[in-house]
């Protein structure tokens, strides 16, 4: 073969190269398809009923999808007209749920329900079911003639095959059976009437299954899996190497550290042995009343500053409110309000309207799990600084507000925005703010250095600098985080010029992202000089003595370092996204506050929106270089009347508005 002939054949080698290349990637990808289940409670619906749309999505393989890239539904009437598109609740192990209203004058006929899911590696599918809506939904049957009719239509029995199931029969406990279609089976022992109070086992002896389940929790390992982290090992958490920039690390001072654990004082352990399920105190969720105190490592009932007694307390127990879950996520940090910036003592019961729409009782009212629900114990939800995982549930403001968004929003300018920025940047304008109607202060620490502290005797708090009426940061976030985890080789963010504990990642021109509202912490922490590794100060050795050094000494030892390890000062921050301390809608940020001013945020710079060019070099690439008439209209002149992509001028694209390509 000539020289020639064999520069020939590269292009096909080439093109054979590409096609392998593309049928592994294809085989791959096709390894693991996923198959959707949709159903709905009933096959005929009235005006004015509610859709309740279930889907099961699972690979070929049978495992669940637990974490998707898009899980959404679409809703069509009998006339063919969109009635919803929206984001689907992801409830754990593969199912997901939607509900939604018919309108009383909506359109009869054959409803269209389109599911559409993918995953994070870009397996997708979706299926269609149809539903009928009528005006007169005729008589429901009583097919096991019971007396109540079958609920797929409307009515009430819960399963019109078993005469013996139904709104009125007598419920069983502990058999598995819904017999009186209450929603669930009824647990044998429920009832705490007459309970006398003996010790940590006395809820164990009818809940042996809960205190598994919360066990394995993270609320009470402190650390679980990490799908959202891009860093470290899979499992993390403050018992495992979690770094932030306020008590640093847990490291050699359980014994403080631990008095929010969901335990009686002994540190948790992987395997559920009776001593672990004995030492979950379910009174810390489920008694309001409850109050407990250290004595030499062990919780007991403070029973001198309750107002009831321990027999009462076990036999009033409840479902958490607002006050239980505040007690610890309220005051994390070194006292109330001092680490989230949104969340405060003051959201157990203010009548503060404008302070938070949803926890004021004037307000929604809402309970902590009417959000972060739970599922077998594990709570949805978690902020961008927090490593685990513990519920594969999505925490969307979504879930309540997809029909109010779209009917508010849609045709306006706000509704541009939505695919790009949350809920949460408009309507948290400021965080850290007072109630109204509290004497104490809701201010939220800013900036803590350990070399000094504010104590005139023990313990002594470091010094923490604290504000109020704070104007959030902006960042793009994807939803995955780069967290600083103990051991790691610190890094000075170039943007801030310090070290960061917690990084949001995401940009501009990031698909997956939203522009989200954080909290913004500084903080003045130990780093060893030689090898660039933020220092656990042992916090129990500063609380005593208000010595930085000897504290810091202490965690280098606590690390398995050595005491003698040469070590600087240096300032840390963090990021903390911010979901409380929601802001009526009127009070709303408006267009000018974004884009009238950089005083809240710069588009055009630390956030990307820069142009990628001049705007000589820009304009000639449709016509000559004409002189600009403002943002606003050239704006609308190129995007909404020409429909151009943003690529065209700025260095990123928006490829899900079907807009032209440059």
């Amino acid at each position: 073969m000539t020289r020639t002939d064999e520069r020939r054949t590269h292009p096909e080698r080439t093109i054979l190269m590409l096609f392998l290349i593309l049928m592994v990637a294809f085989s791959a990808s096709a390894r693991n398809p996923i198959t959707l289940s949709v159903s709905t409670d009933k096959t005929t619906y009235n005006l004015g009923d509610t859709i309740q749309v279930s889907v099961l999505a699972v690979y070929g393989d049978g495992s669940p999808v637990i974490v998707t890239k898009k899980s959404q539904i679409e809703i069509k009437d009998g006339a063919g007209r969109r009635q919803t598109r929206d984001t689907l609740a992801n409830n754990g192990d593969g199912n997901f749920s939607y509900g939604h209203i018919i309108g009383s004058d909506a359109n009869e006929g054959s409803w269209q329900i389109k599911v559409k899911i993918e995953d994070l590696d870009h397996n997708k599918t979706e299926t269609r079911i149809v539903v009928e809506v009528v005006a007169d939904p005729g008589i429901c049957p009583d097919a096991d003639g019971d007396g109540y009719p079958d609920a797929i239509c409307g009515g009430t029995d819960c399963d019109d095959s078993d005469a013996t199931i139904n709104p009125g029969a007598t419920e069983i406990c502990g058999d598995g059976i819904d017999q009186d279609c209450s929603g669930s089976d009824l647990g044998c022992g429920e009832t705490h009437e007459g309970l006398v109070w003996s010790g940590a086992g006395t809820c164990l002896q009818c809940h042996s299954a809960e205190a598994h389940e919360v066990h394995g929790s993270v609320m009470y390992q402190w650390q679980g899996e990490t799908p959202h982290m891009v860093d470290g090992p899979a499992l993390q958490g403050k018992i495992s190497g979690a770094v932030n920039s306020y008590c640093i690390n847990i490291l050699g001072n359980w014994k403080v550290c631990g008095s929010c654990h969901l335990g009686l004082g002994a540190p948790p352990e992987e395997e559920a042995t009776q001593a672990q399920l004995e030492n979950i105190d379910c009174m810390l969720c489920h008694q309001t009343a409850y109050r407990r105190m250290n004595v030499e490592g062990v919780y007991v009932p403070d029973t001198e500053n309750m107002s009831i007694t321990m027999d009462e307390a076990a036999q009033t127990v409840h479902l958490p409110v607002r006050s239980n879950c505040l007690q610890c996520h309220a005051t994390a940090g070194g006292g109330d309000a001092v680490k989230r910036g949104d969340l405060t003592l003051a959201h157990r019961d203010t009548v503060d309207f404008a302070f938070d729409v949803h926890m004021a009782t004037t307000g929604a009212n809402l309970k902590c799990q009417d959000c972060h629900t739970f599922t077998d114990h594990r709570v949805a939800g978690k902020g961008s600084d927090l490593r685990p995982t513990d519920s594969a549930v999505e925490l969307d403001c979504a879930n309540c507000h997809a029909d109010r968004a779209a009917e508010e929003h849609e045709g306006s300018y706000v509704d541009r925005h939505v695919a790009r920025v949350a809920c949460q940047t408009c309507h948290i304008s400021t965080y850290a703010k007072d109630a109204a109607d509290t004497s104490a202060s809701e201010a939220t620490e800013v900036y803590r250095t350990w070399l000094g502290t504010h104590s005139e005797t023990p313990p002594f708090h470091p010094v923490m600098d604290k504000a109020n009426e704070l104007m959030p940061e902006y960042r793009f976030w994807n939803r995955f985080s780069d967290n600083y985890l103990l051991g790691d080789v610190a890094v000075i963010d170039s943007r801030t010029g310090r070290y960061p504990t917690s990084r949001p990642l995401g940009g501009v021109g990031d698909p997956d992202s939203k522009l989200y509202a954080f909290k913004y912490k500084t903080a003045q922490q130990p780093i060893t000089n030689a090898t660039n590794q933020l220092i656990a100060l042992d916090t129990s050795v500063f609380f005593a003595t208000a010595d930085a050094a000897a504290a810091t000494v202490q965690g280098l030892v606590n690390m398995g370092l050595s005491a003698d390890e040469p070590f600087s000062w240096v300032e840390t921050d963090t990021f903390q996204m911010l979901n409380h301390e929601v802001n009526p809608s009127s009070a709303a940020l408006q267009c000018d506050n974004c884009h009238g001013t950089t005083e809240r945020m710069d588009l055009q710079g630390d956030l990307g929106y820069a142009l990628k060019g001049s705007q000589e070099t820009l304009c000639v690439q449709c016509h000559e270089y004409k002189s600009s008439k403002g943002f606003t209209e050239n704006h609308d002149k190129h995007v909404k009347d020409k429909g151009f992509d943003c690529s065209w001028c700025h260095g990123f694209s928006r490829p899900e508005r079907g807009l032209t390509m440059p």
